[in-house]
C-alpha cells in the first residue's frame, strides 16, 4: 500500500511541475508578443505647418519709441523686446546712434548692450 501512495504522489509531483513550465512557457511567450507589438507601432507625431515664410534674422535694430530704448528684428517693423532703458540715460554718442536705427549684429551683442546700459 505505501507503494502506490509513493506512485500516486511521485505522479502529482511531476504533473504539477510539468503544469508550471507550460505556464511558464505560456507567460514568456505573451510577453514577447507583447514586446514585439509595441516595436512594431509607428509613433504618432503630428506635423505642424504654419502660415507664410520663414525668414532668417539676420540682426537686430535698436530704436527709440516714447522715450525708451526698443528692440525690432531685421524687417525694422517687428518689435523683439521692449526695455525700460530711458533713451536720456545713454551717452549722446549713443543717443545719436539709436535715433538713426543702431543696428546690431547677433542676438549676444544685443543682450550685452542692453545688459550694460540697463540699470
Amino acid at each position: 500500500m505505501k507503494t502506490k501512495y509513493c506512485i500516486g504522489f511521485l505522479a502529482a509531483i511531476l504533473f504539477l511541475v510539468v503544469l508550471l513550465g507550460i505556464g511558464y512557457q505560456v507567460s514568456y511567450q505573451h510577453a514577447l508578443d507583447l514586446r514585439e507589438a509595441k516595436s512594431e507601432v509607428p509613433s504618432k507625431t503630428k506635423s505642424i505647418s504654419t502660415k507664410g515664410e520663414a525668414v532668417k534674422n539676420e540682426g537686430y535694430y535698436l530704436c527709440e519709441l516714447q522715450g525708451f530704448i526698443v528692440v525690432y528684428l531685421s524687417d525694422k517693423s517687428t518689435i523683439y523686446e521692449f526695455t525700460e532703458i530711458p533713451l536720456t540715460d545713454l551717452p549722446e554718442e549713443v543717443q545719436q546712434e539709436i535715433h538713426t536705427g543702431k543696428h546690431i549684429e547677433t542676438e549676444k551683442e544685443l543682450y550685452a548692450f542692453l545688459e550694460n546700459y540697463s540699470s
